[in-house]
């Protein structure tokens, strides 16, 4: 959609009848607000919804298209879901209110990745001393935590302890 040009009443119908449907694997955060659902826009006479995935090889994906698909069909609209891949999904596409679920369900939310990097890391670098970016437990709030495995529940998250109050949590990377 343009920049500056209005939404017409079929985009708005469609983006109010997605605005509450939520992420299949936390269902406490929604599409919107993790930053998958990434457009809706009319071409013609046809509807077109973008979802972008967090990881190209995310098996929520088929479901999240099937839940789009039922949520606007729920209300008489029809629509193509057009998977985007580029550019790749990133945390930074999390709303605030997103994050603040994340974190009240239990999963830290993802640091702010830094604006100029373009750069894959495939493993996790072991030297950054505890800082501002260190991953806060959300149950106590302590900094004092350890990564216990790269991988956690799913492919976007790590598996953290806090060796204050003992508890393991997730860690949505941040990407």
């Amino acid at each position: 959609m343009a920049a500056g040009k209005p939404m017409s009443t079929r985009v708005q119908d469609a983006w109010a009848a997605l605005d509450d449907l939520s992420d299949p694997e936390i269902p406490v955060v929604s599409l919107r607000e993790l930053g998958i659902l990434r457009d809706v826009r009319e071409t013609g006479d046809e509807m077109e919804v973008v979802i972008t995935p967090t990881y190209s090889g995310c098996p929520a994906m088929g479901q999240i298209e099937d839940d789009v698909r039922s949520a606007l069909q729920a209300k008489g609209i029809s629509a193509r879901i057009i998977t985007q891949l580029a550019p790749a999904w990133t945390t930074d596409w999390m709303t605030e209110a997103g994050k603040e679920k994340l974190r009240a369900y239990g999963i830290a939310p993802p640091h702010r990745t830094p604006a100029a990097t373009n750069v894959v890391h495939f493993m996790a670098r072991r030297s950054v001393p505890v800082s501002a970016d260190a991953v806060v437990c959300p149950r106590c709030g302590s900094a004092n935590t350890v990564e216990s495995s790269y991988f956690g529940s799913t492919a976007c998250k790590a598996l953290y302890k806090c060796l204050d109050c003992q508890e393991p949590f997730d860690y949505f990377k941040p990407y």
